[in-house]
């Protein structure tokens, strides 16, 4: 008769598969998963809970290629377009992010918010870092809201805010490179979507109620602009607090994936010249409902089906 056995000391799926956490409110470190090869259902299980606890889920030394990028994100829904810049040469949805000359997204925002169903998650990975700065900051929402103090809570419950991706970007800060700055920016506008979102939405998996805020803010249903835009500066100041972000420094290989319906993310731009090169793919995410049971609605742009609301 032939006796299995263990050999001592063999990792097992309980002793490997864990998430660390990286702070009490935000992220986790998550162990045991090797993106590259088919994950089984046990393991794209762990990642759809970790996400939703933890916000946003890291995994070092992955150095995934554009299919296997592809195939991790739709563990997470079906990936989507960018509603204006085109997806990088040779994929069908990856968004480059190649960083030049010190530039990236340094202010505080949740992806895509100027669409009605914008998306539900992103995956994004390092190909190229800088050999200093050039982090990534997530600040989670929901406990942002948690937060508030019961008479903000009430103000912001009632507040519908609009979305547009034709604001006073960060691009404007940068003097060299003109015209690489205006070309990004006449795609990134090609197409101009307005979107009014509850400042409060439910989340649609954990009931959370999270703030839907960001750089993508342009004006609050009802209010004057500079009463709105201190009302912003308040909630802001919730959601960016230090002690509700996580901050990562990034590796090449590194795998980040972002709870986009409860979070905001920063890239900061302190790696001088020094390239910077991640891809990023975005799953399909779902109109936002009020407190109320009241949807996001569109209210500028083509509601062409794809990208806006399934």
């Amino acid at each position: 008769m032939t006796t299995l056995r263990l050999v001592p000391n063999e990792p097992t799926f309980a002793d490997t598969l864990n998430a660390e956490k990286v702070t009490s409110r935000i992220g986790a470190i998550i162990h045991g998963i090797n993106t590259r090869e088919p994950l089984p259902e046990e393991h794209k299980a762990f990642l759809h809970d970790a996400l939703l606890r933890h916000k946003v889920i890291f995994l070092r030394d992955q150095f995934l290629d554009d299919a296997q990028h592809e195939t991790l994100s739709r563990v997470f829904g079906d990936p989507i377009l960018h509603p204006t810049i085109p997806a990088a040469d040779g994929t069908p949805y990856t968004f480059e992010l190649n960083s030049r000359n010190g530039r990236s997204t340094d202010s505080w925002h949740t992806d895509v918010t100027f669409v009605p169903a914008y998306p539900k998650a992103s995956i994004l990975r390092a190909i190229t870092v800088p050999p200093y700065g050039g982090n990534t900051l997530w600040a989670n929402t929901a406990t942002a809201y948690d937060h508030l103090p019961a008479p903000l809570k009430q103000l912001a419950d009632t507040l519908w805010a609009v979305h547009g991706n034709d604001y006073d970007t960060n691009f404007y800060k940068y003097d060299l490179r003109h015209e690489e700055i205006a070309d990004f920016r006449a795609r990134f506008i090609s197409r101009i979507y307005e979107t009014e979102h509850p400042v409060v939405r439910i989340h649609p998996e954990t009931g959370e109620r999270t703030l839907v805020l960001g750089h993508f803010f342009k004006e609050i249903r009802g209010i004057p602009t500079q009463h709105a835009n201190r009302l912003l500066e308040i909630f802001q100041s919730y959601i960016t607090q230090i002690d509700n972000t996580v901050r990562w420094n990034w590796k090449p290989g590194d795998v980040a994936i972002w709870d986009n319906r409860a979070t905001q993310h920063y890239a900061t731009a302190d790696f001088d010249t020094h390239p910077r090169l991640l891809r990023r793919i975005t799953v399909r995410g779902d109109t936002p409902i009020s407190i109320t049971g009241e949807k996001s609605r569109l209210l500028k742009g083509p509601d062409d089906g794809q990208d806006l609301d399934h």
